[in-house]
């Protein structure tokens, strides 16, 4: 048996590849590849954003790397790619890559799901928003 293998879990400030992702995770034991692409979206709870930008604590590339390798190390799964992205970024713009392999789509969507909660909940990254009356809000930030 083939040991899980986290294909990489990368903090950067360029733009994220889905397809790149989804082949990263490729496995030819995998009946199952799922993807997920959090997208920059132009409202938050009923205010209209223009633009975003994310900055990330020294430790956030470690930490999502941590969060790959307990997902990877789940017994049902194959590989792990996840890719968080900082700086400032558009409407439209993909933020957060997540991309599962497993023998079965259910435990593929399942890890995959697990991932992308692991990697809000504890990644240290934050948000600021800005809105189209001018004013600006940080998001998860202590």
């Amino acid at each position: 048996m083939t040991a899980p293998a986290i294909t990489f879990g990368e903090v950067t400030d360029q733009p994220l590849d889905l397809a790149t992702h989804e082949a990263a995770v490729a496995d030819r034991r995998a009946g199952a590849v799922v993807s997920f692409q959090g997208v920059v979206r132009d409202h938050d709870h009923g205010r209209q954003v223009t633009s975003l930008e994310y900055e990330g604590h020294p430790s956030a590339a470690q930490v999502l790397r941590e969060v790959a390798a307990e997902i990877a190390a789940e017994p049902d799964v194959y590989a792990v790619a996840v890719s968080h992205r900082v700086g400032p970024l558009a409407i439209g713009d993909v933020a957060l890559v997540a991309a599962v392999s497993t023998a079965h789509r259910a435990a593929a969507f399942a890890a995959c799901a697990r991932l992308v909660d692991e990697v809000k909940a504890r990644l240290p990254i934050w948000k600021r928003q800005v809105f189209t009356d001018g004013t600006e809000e940080w998001v998860n930030c202590p």
